[in-house]
């Protein structure tokens, strides 16, 4: 029922910018973290930046001081303004949300993806 939808992505040249949008649609929960992942061809996915229900944020050290994560709690949406993008900036980019669920032996993570949206860097 849970469905993730990722927007904004494109082709533009190093030194542009980007802002994906991902909203989750279909479920009543919160997420308590939302996401941001990438692939590119021949390469494992990565994390490049991740934000919790309060407010705290990590970034991969290749995007630091460049990418910004927010979120929007009452809509469950995620942002990422991406500035001074560069062609290894180059990939798939996914949507990940979590939740968590109250299971028999305790607390467990549920993670929820979308389908990726491409995003590409010229020069």
């Amino acid at each position: 029922q849970v469905q993730l939808v990722e927007s904004g992505g494109g082709l533009v040249q190093a030194g542009g910018s980007l802002r994906l949008s991902c909203v989750a649609s279909g479920g009543f929960f919160s997420f308590n973290a939302m996401g941001w992942y990438r692939q590119a061809p021949g390469k494992q996915r990565e994390l490049v930046a991740v934000i919790t229900s309060g407010g705290t944020t990590n970034y991969v050290d290749s995007v630091k001081g460049r990418f910004t994560i927010s979120r929007d709690n009452a809509k469950n949406t995620v942002y990422l303004q991406m500035n001074s993008l560069k062609p290894e900036d180059t990939a798939v980019y996914y949507c990940n949300a979590q939740t968590l669920q109250l299971r028999t032996t305790g607390w467990a993570p549920k993670d929820y993806w979308g389908q990726g949206t491409q995003v590409t860097v010229s020069s």
